[in-house]
Parts: C-alpha cells; structure tokens; sequence
C-alpha cells in the first residue's frame, strides 16, 4: 500500500487541500518544536550554568509559554482540518459509490452481495476516520520535522547530525517489512468482515423461510463460526501492531541512546558546550518521533486502506458505454437475433431472440423459467449489452441513443418491486418527485390502490419499513403500478406483475393493467399463458392488439 493513495487525490477532492493544510502546518509545527529546543537550552544554560534568577530568565520563559501555546494550537488545527476532510471525503467517496453502482445497473449489482456493499459504504467509508485523522497529519510531520530538525543540527553538531542520518532511514525499513505483513492481515480481516455482514443480511432477510423450515438455528452456528474466524483475525492483526510498536520504540530509543552518549562524552572532555548539547538532545528525539509514530497510526488506519482498495475497484468499474442521441418520435422496438451469455454460464441467458414491437402494440412473452424473458426487458432496459445481435428503436441503434433519454420513455415495473423505508406517497412520487399530492392519489386511485391505502391509519402518508414491511404482495404491486401511472411514459415494461398473487389480487392487477397500457407500448413478461394478460390476439391489454410469443425463443 502506498503512503498515500494517489486515487484518493483523483476521488476526493477535498484531500488535495487537506494535503496541503497538513505540510504547512508541519512547517509551522517543526519551526516551534526547534524553537522550544533552543529556550529550554536557553533556560537550563541560565539558570544553572550563569545563575540568572527567575526575573532574568523572565523572556526565554515567556517564550517558551508562547510556544507551547503555538503547538498547541497547531495540533488542534491539524486535527480540525483532518475531521473536516475525513467528513469531506467520506461523503465524496459515498456519493460517487453509488452513483458508479447506480451506472453500472441492476445486471452489475446482481452479482454483488448485498451485506457487502452495505459493509463497503457505510463501515468500510468510516474506517477512513483514522486514515485522515491520525496517519495523514503524522505522515505530514514525518516529511517535513525531521528534515527541519536535521537542518538546525547539522548547524550545531555535524557529528550528531550524522549518527542521526545514518539511523533513522532504519525505521521507515522497518515500517515497510511489517506493513506488507500487517496489510495481507488486514485485507483477510476485512473481507472476513464482508462476508460476516453479508451472511448475515441474507439470513435475517430469509428468517421467516429459514423459521418454516426449521433452519433457523443452524443458520446462527454458521454466523458464530464466521464470527470467530473474524475475532481470531483481528486479535492476529493487533498482535503484529503491538510487536511493530514494540519495534519501532525500541529502535528509536536505542538511536537517541547512542547521540545521547556521543553528546556526553564530548561533553566531560569539553569538546562541547553544555548549550549546544541541550539543543541537540533535545531536538534528537524529535527528529524519530514522527516516523516512529506514521508507523503506529498506519495500523489504526489499515482497515480503511483496505476498504479503500475494494471501494476503487468499484470506482474503476467502468459502466456500459451509450450513446448521445435523442430518442427518435416513433417508440418502434425492433430485436433482431439478440443473445446475451453471462460469466460462469455454458448456455446463453437468451438466445438469439428476434421480436418487433409497433408503437401502440402489446406483446407478452411467455415461457419456462430460465428462457431469458427478464433478461430481454434488462436489455431493452439498456442495463445489459447483448453479445450478438442488435436491438434497434425507430430504427436506431439503442447503444447510440443517451441511455438516461431512453429510459425517461420507459415506466418499468419489475417482478419484484422494492419499496423503501418511507411514506407510501414517497414510495409512488419516485416516479416523479415534483408530483403533487393530488397527482399521487390519482395514481393511485387507477392502480386499483386506492381501497387498501384509505384504509391505513395516515392514509397515502402511512410510513412502511424497508422493502415495504406489512404489505401483501398484490399491495406493493399496485404500488409498483401507481408508479408507473404517475410515470406517464410511452413505453412499458411488465415483468411478471401478476406472479405469485392469489385469483382476486391478480384479477385486480389484471385490470389495473389493461388501464395503464391503453394508448402505450407495452412488452410484458407473463408467468403462464393462461394468464389474461398472456392470451393470444385480443387477449392484450387494453385495446391495442396483443401477441403472445410463446416457447424457448422469447421472439415471435
């Protein structure tokens, strides 16, 4: 890992001035530890050497009061500016994780885990805490103090000044052998913890299943074990940080030891004066303090160095590329032997599908699971790229049109339609945030919603938990389609909306249904061709004329 990642500076813009606020108060900092140095010298040499009394030595101690002062305020101004950035860049970092995660789409975020992510942008984002505020500031004074320090001895006492040259690159060698092994550590810990969360997301989110089944209990042996394999990690991890401590203590004192010796000696034979003495032993151990503590802090920040290493593979994903160009005035959809394979399959996701949909047509698409019927509405979607064929629109090629025009024509309702932790007239307006009231409650009121929604205690402001917590399945389906109602867009994509409903529910969205694709383009994905909505001509919905592409080819 390097000292600092060149990516964070091309991420996150507020390091660059974080960056430079730390080096200059690293100067402001080295100038006032030198300072401090030459009182004290100044003090002792007076009282002690001339016998001057408290009155005489009245400035130099004023000073040295000024001083301590000053540092002082510089560290609280460095630990003021590293706050401010870390702040800056979490949230930086956090919008730009999910805005490229946004980019790259569902077909990206499916092979993703959950729990991961959530780790990744809320703990892994945090750990930056200590990267910014311990490690930076200290690697900061690391550059610049003892480069000072070293400077104003070598004016003193060449001979100090070299035993401190020759013995201090030792530390940052040191530092350098037990952060290759403290950084393999703390990668395993983390992904460790990566996993931890994501098991642990995936079984609380399957409890009730887990509960029917019997399941639950073993699932809990399976998080202890991954728990346990996480503490003995990161009790590893803090062993290696406390022996590199020990090191690096040890190293440090032994170099001050021997100037401290060398001073001494040439002291008692009165080769050296007792002032220029003080100054050098005193800036000595300043001149190892911060390397010694770069060392330290880089443990504290580990873990976010390697949260931050998975956060930049994200970032450096790159999304699908589109096109510019408006969306031509005639939604004519055109399929023309479209194949998609994904990674780890030997047979295609779907496979060679040709399918034309005029503009105001319905057509549904039937088949057995696994066909490739929701992977065509992902590629129409523009989140999948086929690998052959082509998809056209008013007879231009969608990888040509700007992928965000494209989809402001589509209202897309998914199988499983996600709401989120929120007001239902939230959950509808993500349709069209600037819809008034009035608008949502239309929407509701054509999506069959209006009943059940009248019925809770807030009404359209009725809070629901995450992923719509409380409602039936047929319920957040009509609250899928009140969004697509309140959408209001030419062209509509169905997936499944009337999978696994009981006979009432369905026939409510059924009709719910045929209203929303009157006058619209509408391609829909049905479970079973029985279905109202998957019947043969005049079965479509509403009162264009429908088809049902029925077989392994999701085509005509």
């Amino acid at each position: 890992m390097k000292p600092i990642d060149p990516r964070l500076l091309r991420y996150a813009r507020a390091t660059r001035f974080f960056l430079a606020a730390v080096v200059a108060l690293g100067l402001v900092g080295a100038a006032l530890v030198i300072a401090q140095a030459m009182l004290v010298a100044e003090v002792v040499v007076g009282g002690f050497e001339d016998g001057l009394s408290v009155a005489g030595l009245r400035t130099p101690l004023l000073l040295l009061a000024a001083v301590a002062l000053g540092r002082a305020g510089v560290a609280w101004l460095t630990e003021l500016a590293a706050y401010r950035a870390s702040a800056a860049v979490k949230s930086e970092l956090r919008g730009r994780l999910m805005e490229r995660a946004s980019e790259l789409g569902p077909d990206w975020l499916s092979g993703q885990r959950t729990g991961s992510l959530i780790a990744l942008a809320t703990r892994g984002v945090d750990a930056l805490d200590d990267y910014f505020s311990r490690y930076l500031p200290q690697l900061g004074l690391a550059v610049v103090v003892p480069v000072a320090v070293l400077a104003r001895i070598v004016t003193e006492d060449w001979v100090s000044a070299a035993i401190i040259v020759v013995t201090l690159p030792l530390i940052p060698l040191f530092m350098i052998l037990i952060g290759w092994a403290t950084q393999s550590r703390m990668d395993r810990q983390w992904k460790l913890l990566s996993r931890l969360s994501g098991h642990f997301l995936d079984v609380v989110a399957g409890l009730p299943t887990l509960k029917v089944f019997g399941r639950a209990k073993a699932q809990a042996e399976s998080i202890r074990s991954i728990t346990s394999q996480y503490r003995q990690a990161t009790l590893k991890t803090l062993r290696i940080a406390f022996l590199s401590s020990f090191a690096l203590e040890l190293l440090a004192t032994l170099s001050v030891a021997l100037v401290a010796v060398t001073i001494g000696m040439r002291l008692v034979h009165g080769e050296l004066d007792l002032y220029t003495g003080l100054v050098v032993l005193i800036l000595a151990p300043e001149a190892y303090l911060p390397i010694r503590q770069v060392g330290a802090q880089y443990h504290a920040a580990a873990e976010g160095l390697s949260a931050a290493e998975e956060i930049f593979a994200v970032l450096e994903t790159e999304p699908v590329a589109g096109g510019s160009q408006d969306v031509p005035q005639q939604l004519r959809l055109e399929l023309d032997s479209v194949a998609v394979r994904h990674r780890g399959r030997t047979a295609p996701s779907l496979d060679a599908a040709s399918l034309v949909v005029e503009p105001g047509e319905t057509v549904a698409l039937t088949g057995p699971s696994g066909v490739g019927k929701s992977t065509l509405l992902s590629v129409v979607l523009g989140f999948t790229v086929p690998d052959e064929g082509r998809v056209r629109v008013g007879g231009t090629d969608l990888s040509a049109l700007s992928p965000e025009r494209w989809r402001e024509q589509i209202a897309w309702v998914p199988q499983r339609p996600h709401l989120f932790a929120g007001t239902i007239a939230d959950n509808v307006r993500l349709a069209r945030p600037d819809a008034d009231d009035a608008a949502v409650m239309a929407a509701l009121r054509e999506a069959g919603a209006n009943d059940f929604v009248a019925a809770l205690p807030d009404g359209a402001g009725t809070q629901l938990g995450e992923d719509g917590a409380g409602l039936s399945a047929g319920q957040r389906q009509r609250l899928a389609l009140a969004r697509a109602f309140l959408a209001d867009r030419p062209l509509l994509l169905l997936d499944e909306p009337t999978a696994s409903l009981d006979g009432e529910s369905e026939a409510g969205i059924v009709d719910a249904v045929r209203r929303l694709a009157e006058g619209r383009t509408v391609l829909l994905v049905v479970h079973r061709p029985g279905t109202p909505l998957g019947r043969g001509p005049g079965g479509g919905a509403g009162a264009a004329p429908g088809r049902a592409a029925r077989g392994e080819d999701p085509g005509r």
